[in-house]
């Protein structure tokens, strides 16, 4: 388990993080996310133990991060901004991980090169920014990690490629439980592949909910009744309400039981309960936080 409690960080007079806790279950993929300067690469810097912080504790499996060299053997990470040795070729460069990582793995390397169609031979500073980032996620998933922090992993990446990256990642969850916290400013990309989700804005967790959870609770209604009752959704946790003509159109926070047993005791001659897109569950959720969320979430 990810632990990060109460964590504080100021860069001279710029407070990059504010009371920040943080939690990633263990075999979970946890997805991070937040405009540009929202915080995420600082927080993720701390969790591994690159950055320390000024106040608070961040742990994984109960034990502190920073300058831990037995946690960090067990830890893959991928930045946005990607380094390698400027003369390495790709074989050089998994001797080099190889003698970093004690459960490195030749065979999972050896088919994962054929397998993104990578040379080993050609010198990475020569290859694409979006061949780098592949070379990047080859290395570090034949490290096998238990834990994976992802720092924007899939941006340049063609839709193939992503696709196969995240096979990769789902499979290691669910078959060695590995945990995962991968960053994003993007949504639809976490969509369908997250356990649960925090949003950071302005160095501050604005909010952290299961995924599941979120969308059994969220609801988008149509209602339409021949002989309306009086406040027929007052008992009701009401995010967004319009009408459409004779139609009522609702976001309602409550469980699906209970949404159903209030509105049908109206006898409606219309009553759908729609799908919510995950963009759409936190724009109602999170109304107008600021414009730092608006950006993330249209």
């Amino acid at each position: 388990m990810i632990k990060v409690t109460d964590v504080n960080k100021s860069f001279d007079q710029f407070k990059a993080l504010t009371d920040l806790n943080l939690h990633v279950n263990k075999g979970s993929i946890y997805g991070l996310v937040g405009t540009n300067g929202a915080g995420k690469t600082t927080i993720i810097k701390h969790i591994t133990g690159i950055v320390c912080p000024d106040s608070g504790q961040i742990t994984i499996d109960g034990e502190a991060v920073f300058d831990n060299r037995q946690i960090k053997q067990r830890m893959g990470f991928i930045p946005d901004d990607l380094f390698f040795f400027s003369t390495y070729n790709l074989k050089e460069m998994s001797k080099f991980y190889k003698n970093l990582y004690p459960n490195w793995n030749a065979q999972r390397y050896a088919h994962m090169v054929t397998q993104f169609g990578l040379s080993e031979n050609r010198k990475l500073a020569r290859f694409s920014k979006g061949m780098q980032k592949q070379a990047a996620f080859v290395l570090i998933m034949s490290s096998m990690p238990d834990y994976l922090i992802l720092d924007e992993p899939i941006d340049g990446l063609d839709p193939i490629v992503r696709k196969l990256v995240w096979k990769y990642i789902v499979e290691d969850v669910a078959e060695r439980e590995m945990t995962v916290l991968v960053s994003s400013h993007n949504l639809k990309e976490l969509e369908g592949i997250c356990d649960s989700i925090g949003i950071l804005s302005k160095g501050h967790m604005v909010m952290e909910r299961d995924l599941d959870e979120l969308k059994s609770d969220v609801h988008k209604i149509q209602v339409a009744y021949k002989n309306k009752p009086s406040e027929p959704y007052k008992q009701l946790n009401v995010l967004h309400r319009e009408a459409r003509g004779t139609v009522d159109l609702l976001i309602v926070r409550d469980k699906r039981e209970f949404v159903e047993q209030i509105i049908l005791a109206g006898e409606p001659v219309l009553f759908d309960m729609l799908p919510l897109s995950l963009e759409e569950i936190f724009i109602y959720e999170l109304g107008g936080v600021d414009n730092e969320i608006q950006n993330i979430i249209f």
